[in-house]
Protein backbone atom coordinates (compact mmCIF):
# COMPACT_ATOMS: atom_id res chain seq x y z
CA UNK A 1 0.00 0.00 0.00
CA UNK A 2 1.27 2.99 -1.11
CA UNK A 3 2.30 6.09 2.03
CA UNK A 4 -0.39 8.70 1.40
CA UNK A 5 1.14 12.58 0.93
CA UNK A 6 0.33 15.15 3.89
CA UNK A 7 -0.47 18.49 2.21
CA UNK A 8 -0.41 21.64 4.39
CA UNK A 9 -2.61 24.24 2.50
CA UNK A 10 -1.04 27.51 2.56
CA UNK A 11 -3.80 30.55 2.03
CA UNK A 12 -2.23 33.92 1.20
CA UNK A 13 -4.52 36.32 2.69
CA UNK A 14 -2.79 39.66 2.75
CA UNK A 15 -3.60 42.28 0.45
CA UNK A 16 -5.58 45.54 0.09
CA UNK A 17 -7.79 44.98 -3.53
CA UNK A 18 -7.36 48.59 -4.08
CA UNK A 19 -9.37 48.45 -8.04
CA UNK A 20 -12.60 46.56 -6.16
CA UNK A 21 -13.10 50.11 -4.24
CA UNK A 22 -15.59 50.84 -2.71
CA UNK A 23 -16.73 47.33 -1.61
CA UNK A 24 -13.28 46.54 -1.02
CA UNK A 25 -11.51 48.55 1.45
CA UNK A 26 -8.03 48.47 3.17
CA UNK A 27 -10.35 47.11 6.98
CA UNK A 28 -12.34 44.59 4.69
CA UNK A 29 -10.19 43.56 1.53
CA UNK A 30 -11.82 41.87 -0.95
CA UNK A 31 -11.04 38.20 0.01
CA UNK A 32 -13.44 38.40 2.18
CA UNK A 33 -16.52 39.93 0.46
CA UNK A 34 -18.80 37.61 -1.19
CA UNK A 35 -18.58 38.78 -4.82
CA UNK A 36 -19.53 35.60 -6.28
CA UNK A 37 -21.65 32.68 -4.98
CA UNK A 38 -23.09 32.72 -1.28
CA UNK A 39 -19.46 32.45 0.45
CA UNK A 40 -15.86 35.25 0.39
CA UNK A 41 -13.26 34.35 -1.84
CA UNK A 42 -11.64 33.29 0.78
CA UNK A 43 -13.96 30.72 1.78
CA UNK A 44 -14.18 29.38 -1.51
CA UNK A 45 -10.35 29.21 -1.48
CA UNK A 46 -10.24 27.21 2.20
CA UNK A 47 -12.76 24.98 0.73
CA UNK A 48 -11.21 24.06 -2.59
CA UNK A 49 -7.69 23.44 -0.98
CA UNK A 50 -9.70 21.05 2.06
CA UNK A 51 -11.37 18.90 -0.99
CA UNK A 52 -8.36 17.53 -2.02
CA UNK A 53 -8.16 14.74 0.14
CA UNK A 54 -8.06 11.70 -1.35
CA UNK A 55 -7.14 7.82 -0.84
CA UNK A 56 -3.07 9.16 -1.25
CA UNK A 57 -3.12 12.53 0.40
CA UNK A 58 -4.42 13.86 3.65
CA UNK A 59 -5.22 17.21 4.05
CA UNK A 60 -4.45 19.18 7.08
CA UNK A 61 -6.00 22.53 8.85
CA UNK A 62 -4.74 25.39 6.53
CA UNK A 63 -1.87 27.57 7.47
CA UNK A 64 -3.50 31.39 6.69
CA UNK A 65 -0.39 33.79 6.34
CA UNK A 66 -2.03 37.72 6.43
CA UNK A 67 -2.95 40.95 8.12
CA UNK A 68 -3.44 41.51 11.86
CA UNK A 69 -6.01 43.80 11.32
CA UNK A 70 -7.82 40.92 9.83
CA UNK A 71 -7.38 37.97 11.95
CA UNK A 72 -10.58 37.87 13.53
CA UNK A 73 -12.21 37.72 10.43
CA UNK A 74 -10.10 34.76 9.27
CA UNK A 75 -11.01 32.90 12.01
CA UNK A 76 -14.70 34.27 11.98
CA UNK A 77 -14.81 33.25 7.96
CA UNK A 78 -13.27 29.41 8.83
CA UNK A 79 -15.73 29.26 11.86
CA UNK A 80 -18.57 29.88 9.34
CA UNK A 81 -17.38 26.52 7.12
CA UNK A 82 -17.04 24.63 10.47
CA UNK A 83 -13.40 24.76 9.43
CA UNK A 84 -9.94 24.78 11.83
CA UNK A 85 -6.81 26.31 11.12
CA UNK A 86 -3.03 25.17 12.21
CA UNK A 87 -2.05 28.37 12.44
CA UNK A 88 -2.66 32.29 11.17
CA UNK A 89 0.59 33.72 10.51
CA UNK A 90 0.08 37.54 11.57
CA UNK A 91 3.16 39.69 8.75
CA UNK A 92 3.69 42.78 11.08
CA UNK A 93 3.99 44.53 7.77
CA UNK A 94 3.99 44.01 4.39
CA UNK A 95 6.84 42.08 2.74
CA UNK A 96 5.23 40.20 -0.49
CA UNK A 97 4.63 36.91 -1.47
CA UNK A 98 8.29 35.41 -1.03
CA UNK A 99 7.96 36.45 2.86
CA UNK A 100 4.84 35.35 3.46
CA UNK A 101 5.65 32.06 2.24
CA UNK A 102 8.92 31.55 4.30
CA UNK A 103 6.79 32.24 7.17
CA UNK A 104 4.47 29.26 6.40
CA UNK A 105 7.30 26.74 5.41
CA UNK A 106 9.25 27.55 9.01
CA UNK A 107 5.35 26.78 10.52
CA UNK A 108 5.14 23.89 8.35
CA UNK A 109 8.29 22.17 10.02
CA UNK A 110 8.01 22.99 13.61
CA UNK A 111 7.50 19.49 15.55
CA UNK A 112 10.00 18.31 12.26
CA UNK A 113 7.58 17.65 9.33
CA UNK A 114 8.14 18.24 5.90
CA UNK A 115 4.67 18.50 4.31
CA UNK A 116 3.91 19.57 0.81
CA UNK A 117 2.49 23.18 0.60
CA UNK A 118 -0.11 23.78 -1.73
CA UNK A 119 -0.17 27.78 -1.30
CA UNK A 120 -3.41 29.86 -2.76
CA UNK A 121 -4.09 33.29 -3.17
CA UNK A 122 -7.15 33.95 -1.30
CA UNK A 123 -8.65 35.78 -4.15
CA UNK A 124 -9.73 34.26 -6.92
CA UNK A 125 -12.56 32.27 -8.08
CA UNK A 126 -13.20 28.62 -9.70
CA UNK A 127 -15.85 27.65 -11.70
CA UNK A 128 -15.28 23.46 -12.32
CA UNK A 129 -13.88 22.17 -9.05
CA UNK A 130 -13.67 18.56 -10.69
CA UNK A 131 -11.36 19.94 -13.18
CA UNK A 132 -9.45 21.80 -10.21
CA UNK A 133 -9.16 19.06 -8.20
CA UNK A 134 -7.79 16.67 -10.44
CA UNK A 135 -5.14 19.04 -12.05
CA UNK A 136 -4.21 20.28 -7.92
CA UNK A 137 -4.01 16.45 -7.06
CA UNK A 138 -1.78 15.79 -9.76
CA UNK A 139 0.39 18.56 -8.27
CA UNK A 140 0.84 17.36 -5.69
CA UNK A 141 1.69 14.15 -6.27
CA UNK A 142 5.05 15.31 -8.35
CA UNK A 143 5.64 18.00 -5.70
CA UNK A 144 6.05 14.50 -2.84
CA UNK A 145 8.72 13.32 -5.69
CA UNK A 146 10.09 16.45 -4.93
CA UNK A 147 9.55 18.62 -8.17
CA UNK A 148 8.61 22.48 -7.49
CA UNK A 149 5.18 22.88 -9.38
CA UNK A 150 2.54 25.50 -10.64
CA UNK A 151 -0.91 25.84 -11.91
CA UNK A 152 -0.95 27.11 -15.31
CA UNK A 153 -4.02 28.79 -16.98
CA UNK A 154 -5.04 27.67 -20.49
CA UNK A 155 -5.08 30.79 -21.81
CA UNK A 156 -8.81 31.46 -23.79
CA UNK A 157 -7.83 34.92 -24.60
CA UNK A 158 -4.63 37.19 -25.42
CA UNK A 159 -4.71 38.67 -21.91
CA UNK A 160 -2.05 41.76 -21.46
CA UNK A 161 -3.40 41.43 -17.55
CA UNK A 162 -1.44 38.04 -16.69
CA UNK A 163 2.53 37.12 -16.96
CA UNK A 164 2.78 34.01 -18.92
CA UNK A 165 4.61 30.28 -18.46
CA UNK A 166 6.46 28.85 -21.52
CA UNK A 167 6.21 24.76 -21.14
CA UNK A 168 9.13 23.05 -23.18
CA UNK A 169 8.63 22.17 -26.33
CA UNK A 170 6.69 19.22 -26.91
CA UNK A 171 5.39 19.31 -23.43
CA UNK A 172 1.59 21.20 -24.12
CA UNK A 173 -0.73 18.65 -22.57
CA UNK A 174 1.71 16.94 -20.25
CA UNK A 175 -0.17 16.51 -16.80
CA UNK A 176 3.51 17.57 -15.10
CA UNK A 177 5.12 19.38 -18.08
CA UNK A 178 8.55 21.14 -18.04
CA UNK A 179 8.89 24.78 -17.62
CA UNK A 180 10.78 26.39 -20.31
CA UNK A 181 10.44 30.25 -19.16
CA UNK A 182 8.68 32.47 -16.92
CA UNK A 183 7.52 35.74 -18.86
CA UNK A 184 6.13 39.11 -18.42
CA UNK A 185 3.05 40.84 -18.47
CA UNK A 186 3.33 40.58 -22.94
CA UNK A 187 1.19 44.09 -24.87
CA UNK A 188 -1.43 42.93 -26.89
CA UNK A 189 0.39 41.68 -29.84
CA UNK A 190 2.43 39.56 -27.99
CA UNK A 191 0.01 38.56 -26.01
CA UNK A 192 -1.42 37.66 -29.69
CA UNK A 193 1.05 35.80 -30.52
CA UNK A 194 1.32 33.69 -27.23
CA UNK A 195 -2.09 32.68 -27.82
CA UNK A 196 -1.37 31.72 -31.61
CA UNK A 197 2.16 29.78 -30.71
CA UNK A 198 0.17 27.96 -27.99
CA UNK A 199 2.76 26.66 -25.11
CA UNK A 200 2.45 29.45 -23.16
CA UNK A 201 -0.58 29.59 -20.37
CA UNK A 202 -1.22 32.25 -17.62
CA UNK A 203 0.89 32.30 -14.47
CA UNK A 204 -2.01 31.65 -11.78
CA UNK A 205 0.33 32.50 -8.35
CA UNK A 206 -0.52 28.95 -7.08
CA UNK A 207 1.96 26.80 -5.91
CA UNK A 208 2.95 23.42 -4.99
CA UNK A 209 6.23 22.32 -3.46
CA UNK A 210 7.51 20.82 -0.28
CA UNK A 211 8.47 22.68 2.84
CA UNK A 212 12.23 21.86 2.57
CA UNK A 213 12.22 22.18 -1.12
CA UNK A 214 11.22 26.27 -0.66
CA UNK A 215 13.82 27.10 1.57
CA UNK A 216 16.10 24.99 0.01
CA UNK A 217 15.79 27.53 -3.12
CA UNK A 218 15.37 30.24 -1.30
CA UNK A 219 18.82 29.61 0.40
CA UNK A 220 20.04 28.97 -3.67
CA UNK A 221 18.61 32.10 -4.80
CA UNK A 222 17.76 34.76 -1.83
CA UNK A 223 19.67 33.85 1.34
CA UNK A 224 18.82 37.40 2.18
CA UNK A 225 15.48 36.87 2.47
CA UNK A 226 15.48 33.18 4.26
CA UNK A 227 18.08 34.79 6.89
CA UNK A 228 15.82 37.80 7.36
CA UNK A 229 12.99 35.91 7.80
CA UNK A 230 14.28 33.15 10.22
CA UNK A 231 15.68 36.08 12.67
CA UNK A 232 11.76 37.49 12.54
CA UNK A 233 10.64 33.88 12.86
CA UNK A 234 12.80 33.24 15.87
CA UNK A 235 11.40 36.08 17.25
CA UNK A 236 8.04 34.91 17.16
CA UNK A 237 5.42 35.06 20.15
CA UNK A 238 1.83 33.00 19.63
CA UNK A 239 -1.37 33.53 21.56
CA UNK A 240 -4.13 31.03 20.63
CA UNK A 241 -3.93 30.45 16.68
CA UNK A 242 -2.45 33.57 16.24
CA UNK A 243 1.06 33.41 15.52
CA UNK A 244 3.06 37.03 15.29
CA UNK A 245 6.90 36.95 14.42
CA UNK A 246 9.08 39.66 15.33
CA UNK A 247 8.43 42.60 14.04
CA UNK A 248 11.40 44.61 13.92
CA UNK A 249 13.26 41.44 12.77
CA UNK A 250 10.36 41.27 10.19
CA UNK A 251 11.00 45.28 9.07
CA UNK A 252 14.81 44.19 7.62
CA UNK A 253 13.07 41.44 5.42
CA UNK A 254 13.50 42.69 1.67
CA UNK A 255 10.53 42.89 0.04
CA UNK A 256 9.98 40.50 -3.05
CA UNK A 257 7.59 38.54 -4.75
CA UNK A 258 7.55 34.52 -4.89
CA UNK A 259 7.85 34.51 -8.71
CA UNK A 260 10.80 36.81 -8.67
CA UNK A 261 12.95 35.60 -5.89
CA UNK A 262 12.81 31.79 -6.44
CA UNK A 263 10.22 30.80 -9.35
CA UNK A 264 11.60 32.62 -12.48
CA UNK A 265 15.28 31.16 -11.58
CA UNK A 266 14.31 27.90 -11.79
CA UNK A 267 14.18 26.43 -15.22
CA UNK A 268 17.79 25.70 -16.20
CA UNK A 269 18.64 25.08 -12.41
CA UNK A 270 19.29 22.13 -10.66
CA UNK A 271 15.22 22.50 -9.22
CA UNK A 272 12.91 20.44 -11.18
CA UNK A 273 10.01 23.14 -11.80
CA UNK A 274 6.99 21.44 -13.58
CA UNK A 275 3.54 23.02 -14.26
CA UNK A 276 0.00 21.42 -14.32
CA UNK A 277 -2.21 23.09 -16.98
CA UNK A 278 -5.43 24.13 -15.57
CA UNK A 279 -8.67 24.78 -17.30
CA UNK A 280 -11.20 25.46 -15.12
CA UNK A 281 -12.64 28.60 -15.34
CA UNK A 282 -9.98 30.61 -12.91
CA UNK A 283 -10.38 34.02 -12.74
CA UNK A 284 -8.08 36.05 -9.71
CA UNK A 285 -10.80 39.19 -10.09
CA UNK A 286 -8.08 41.82 -9.61
CA UNK A 287 -10.97 44.02 -10.94
CA UNK A 288 -14.38 45.26 -11.47
CA UNK A 289 -14.25 44.13 -14.91
CA UNK A 290 -13.11 40.61 -13.87
CA UNK A 291 -16.34 40.44 -11.66
CA UNK A 292 -18.26 41.55 -14.44
CA UNK A 293 -16.96 38.54 -16.58
CA UNK A 294 -17.57 35.80 -13.67
CA UNK A 295 -21.35 37.01 -12.73
CA UNK A 296 -24.21 35.51 -13.94
CA UNK A 297 -25.84 38.22 -16.87
CA UNK A 298 -29.00 39.14 -18.36
CA UNK A 299 -29.80 39.31 -22.35
CA UNK A 300 -28.34 42.26 -22.43
CA UNK A 301 -25.04 41.30 -20.89
CA UNK A 302 -25.55 43.20 -17.38
CA UNK A 303 -24.49 41.57 -13.87
CA UNK A 304 -26.36 43.34 -10.78
CA UNK A 305 -26.85 42.50 -6.82
CA UNK A 306 -28.97 44.00 -5.09
CA UNK A 307 -31.85 46.68 -5.44
CA UNK A 308 -31.70 47.82 -9.40
CA UNK A 309 -33.58 48.54 -12.20
CA UNK A 310 -32.53 48.56 -15.32
CA UNK A 311 -33.48 50.24 -18.53
CA UNK A 312 -31.84 50.04 -22.49
CA UNK A 313 -28.41 48.86 -20.54
CA UNK A 314 -26.02 46.60 -21.78
CA UNK A 315 -22.84 45.21 -20.71
CA UNK A 316 -22.55 46.92 -17.20
CA UNK A 317 -21.98 45.66 -13.61
CA UNK A 318 -24.08 47.43 -10.53
CA UNK A 319 -23.45 46.60 -7.23
CA UNK A 320 -25.97 48.21 -4.77
CA UNK A 321 -25.87 47.72 -0.65
CA UNK A 322 -28.41 49.64 0.49
CA UNK A 323 -30.26 51.50 -1.86
CA UNK A 324 -32.03 51.38 -5.30
CA UNK A 325 -29.86 52.10 -7.90
CA UNK A 326 -31.21 52.76 -11.55
CA UNK A 327 -29.60 52.59 -15.14
CA UNK A 328 -31.15 54.09 -18.58
CA UNK A 329 -29.43 53.77 -21.70
CA UNK A 330 -26.00 52.99 -20.60
CA UNK A 331 -23.26 50.66 -21.84
CA UNK A 332 -19.92 48.96 -20.31
CA UNK A 333 -20.31 50.43 -17.20
CA UNK A 334 -19.45 49.94 -13.49
CA UNK A 335 -21.74 50.92 -10.56
CA UNK A 336 -20.64 50.16 -6.66
CA UNK A 337 -22.79 51.50 -4.33
CA UNK A 338 -21.91 51.43 -0.59
CA UNK A 339 -23.19 53.51 2.04
CA UNK A 340 -20.64 56.18 2.42
CA UNK A 341 -19.20 55.83 -1.54
CA UNK A 342 -20.69 55.41 -4.92
CA UNK A 343 -18.08 54.29 -8.21
CA UNK A 344 -19.14 54.88 -11.86
CA UNK A 345 -16.30 54.09 -13.93
CA UNK A 346 -15.98 52.64 -17.68
CA UNK A 347 -15.60 48.94 -17.45
CA UNK A 348 -12.42 49.01 -19.59
CA UNK A 349 -10.80 51.44 -17.03
CA UNK A 350 -11.37 49.39 -13.91
CA UNK A 351 -7.47 48.77 -13.52
CA UNK A 352 -8.04 52.61 -12.64
CA UNK A 353 -9.78 52.24 -9.83
CA UNK A 354 -6.70 52.11 -7.87
CA UNK A 355 -6.05 55.91 -8.81
CA UNK A 356 -9.41 56.90 -6.41
CA UNK A 357 -8.13 55.01 -3.74
CA UNK A 358 -4.36 56.76 -3.80
CA UNK A 359 -6.14 60.25 -3.99
CA UNK A 360 -8.37 58.73 -1.18
CA UNK A 361 -5.03 57.99 1.21
CA UNK A 362 -3.58 61.59 -0.48
CA UNK A 363 -6.07 64.04 0.78
CA UNK A 364 -6.60 62.16 4.38
CA UNK A 365 -9.85 60.53 3.63
CA UNK A 366 -11.22 57.86 5.33
CA UNK A 367 -13.16 56.29 2.43
CA UNK A 368 -10.22 54.13 1.34
CA UNK A 369 -9.93 52.28 4.19
CA UNK A 370 -12.98 51.47 6.33
CA UNK A 371 -16.53 51.27 5.05
CA UNK A 372 -19.22 52.77 7.34
CA UNK A 373 -20.24 49.68 8.95
CA UNK A 374 -16.98 48.19 10.58
CA UNK A 375 -16.50 44.78 11.79
CA UNK A 376 -14.84 43.82 15.00
CA UNK A 377 -14.18 40.42 16.51
CA UNK A 378 -17.17 40.45 18.83
CA UNK A 379 -19.48 41.40 15.97
CA UNK A 380 -20.06 45.00 13.99
CA UNK A 381 -20.97 48.58 14.05
CA UNK A 382 -22.53 50.64 12.03
CA UNK A 383 -21.84 55.03 11.74
CA UNK A 384 -25.82 55.90 10.70
CA UNK A 385 -25.46 59.50 11.33
CA UNK A 386 -22.84 62.12 12.88
CA UNK A 387 -23.16 65.83 13.34
CA UNK A 388 -21.64 68.19 15.68
CA UNK A 389 -20.77 66.57 19.20
CA UNK A 390 -22.96 63.93 18.51
CA UNK A 391 -22.41 59.99 16.11
CA UNK A 392 -25.34 57.78 16.66
CA UNK A 393 -24.34 53.97 16.07
CA UNK A 394 -26.11 50.46 15.40
CA UNK A 395 -24.23 47.82 17.23
CA UNK A 396 -24.13 44.41 17.14
CA UNK A 397 -22.35 41.94 19.36
CA UNK A 398 -22.63 38.27 18.62
CA UNK A 399 -23.64 35.65 21.14
CA UNK A 400 -21.21 35.17 24.41
CA UNK A 401 -19.11 38.30 22.94
CA UNK A 402 -17.92 41.21 24.82
CA UNK A 403 -16.61 44.24 24.04
CA UNK A 404 -13.81 45.59 25.73
CA UNK A 405 -13.31 46.99 29.52
CA UNK A 406 -13.15 50.51 28.84
CA UNK A 407 -13.42 54.48 29.41
CA UNK A 408 -13.68 57.40 27.10
CA UNK A 409 -12.11 60.18 28.34
CA UNK A 410 -14.19 62.66 25.86
CA UNK A 411 -17.53 61.18 25.65
CA UNK A 412 -20.56 59.96 27.25
CA UNK A 413 -23.13 57.14 25.96
CA UNK A 414 -26.69 56.28 25.35
CA UNK A 415 -27.61 52.53 24.67
CA UNK A 416 -31.19 51.33 23.78
CA UNK A 417 -31.38 47.68 23.09
CA UNK A 418 -33.34 46.67 19.96
CA UNK A 419 -33.08 43.04 19.55
CA UNK A 420 -31.47 40.70 22.34
CA UNK A 421 -29.94 40.99 25.88
CA UNK A 422 -26.98 42.76 26.90
CA UNK A 423 -25.16 42.79 29.80
CA UNK A 424 -23.83 46.14 30.92
CA UNK A 425 -21.12 46.83 33.46
CA UNK A 426 -21.14 50.73 34.40
CA UNK A 427 -18.96 51.36 36.73
CA UNK A 428 -19.72 49.16 40.01
CA UNK A 429 -22.94 47.77 39.05
CA UNK A 430 -23.72 45.17 36.44
CA UNK A 431 -27.55 44.83 35.01
CA UNK A 432 -29.39 43.03 32.29
CA UNK A 433 -31.61 45.27 29.50
CA UNK A 434 -33.76 43.53 27.37
CA UNK A 435 -35.46 44.57 24.57
CA UNK A 436 -36.82 48.76 24.64
CA UNK A 437 -34.79 48.91 27.78
CA UNK A 438 -32.07 51.69 27.85
CA UNK A 439 -29.06 53.03 29.97
CA UNK A 440 -27.12 56.05 30.17
CA UNK A 441 -22.68 55.71 30.69
CA UNK A 442 -21.34 58.92 31.76
CA UNK A 443 -18.12 60.22 30.48
CA UNK A 444 -14.93 58.97 32.33
CA UNK A 445 -16.91 56.11 33.42
CA UNK A 446 -15.69 52.39 33.22
CA UNK A 447 -17.92 50.27 31.29
CA UNK A 448 -18.26 47.23 29.05
CA UNK A 449 -20.98 45.61 26.78
CA UNK A 450 -21.38 41.97 26.86
CA UNK A 451 -24.46 39.70 25.27
CA UNK A 452 -24.93 36.38 27.72
CA UNK A 453 -27.69 35.12 25.42
CA UNK A 454 -28.03 32.90 22.48
CA UNK A 455 -29.05 35.63 19.72
CA UNK A 456 -27.47 38.71 18.09
CA UNK A 457 -27.54 41.37 20.54
CA UNK A 458 -28.63 44.32 19.14
CA UNK A 459 -28.34 48.17 20.35
CA UNK A 460 -28.67 51.54 19.27
CA UNK A 461 -25.78 53.57 20.63
CA UNK A 462 -25.75 57.48 20.82
CA UNK A 463 -22.38 59.70 21.50
CA UNK A 464 -22.03 63.09 22.65
CA UNK A 465 -19.05 64.86 23.66
CA UNK A 466 -16.25 67.05 22.45
CA UNK A 467 -14.68 63.91 20.90
CA UNK A 468 -15.67 61.13 18.86
CA UNK A 469 -13.11 59.24 17.62
CA UNK A 470 -12.35 55.76 17.78
CA UNK A 471 -9.33 56.73 19.37
CA UNK A 472 -10.81 57.75 22.55
CA UNK A 473 -10.93 54.11 24.20
CA UNK A 474 -8.38 53.41 27.12
CA UNK A 475 -9.10 49.30 27.23
CA UNK A 476 -8.35 47.70 31.04
CA UNK A 477 -10.05 44.26 29.77
CA UNK A 478 -10.03 42.53 26.69
CA UNK A 479 -10.96 39.20 25.25
CA UNK A 480 -9.05 39.33 22.06
CA UNK A 481 -6.19 40.92 23.07
CA UNK A 482 -6.20 44.26 21.58
CA UNK A 483 -4.82 47.49 23.44
CA UNK A 484 -5.67 49.95 21.91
Amino acid sequence: MSRSISVLPVIMAGGSGTRLWPLSRAGYPKQFLVLTGETSLFQQAAERVAQLACDDIVVESPVVVGNAEHRFMVLEQLRELGMDSTAVVLEPSGRNTAPALTLAALQAQEGGADPVLVVTPADQTVADSAAFNHALQNAVRGAAEGSIVILGITPDRPETGYGYIRVQPGAMGNELAAVAQFVEKPNQATAERYLAEGGYYWNSGMFVLKASVWLKALQTFRPDILEATKASWEAKRADAKFVRPGKKEFEQVPAESVDYAVMERCPGSAFDIRMVPLAAGWNDLGAWDAVLQVSPKDGAGNAFVGDVMMEDSRNTLVHASGRLVSTVGVDNLVVIETADAVLVADAGRSQDVKKIVNKLAAHGRGEGLLHRKVHRPWGWYDSIDAGPRFQVKRIMVRPGASLSLQMHHHRAEHWIVVTGTAEVTCGERKILLSENQSTYIPLGEVHRLANPGKVDLEIIEVQSGSYLGEDDIVRYEDTYGRTA
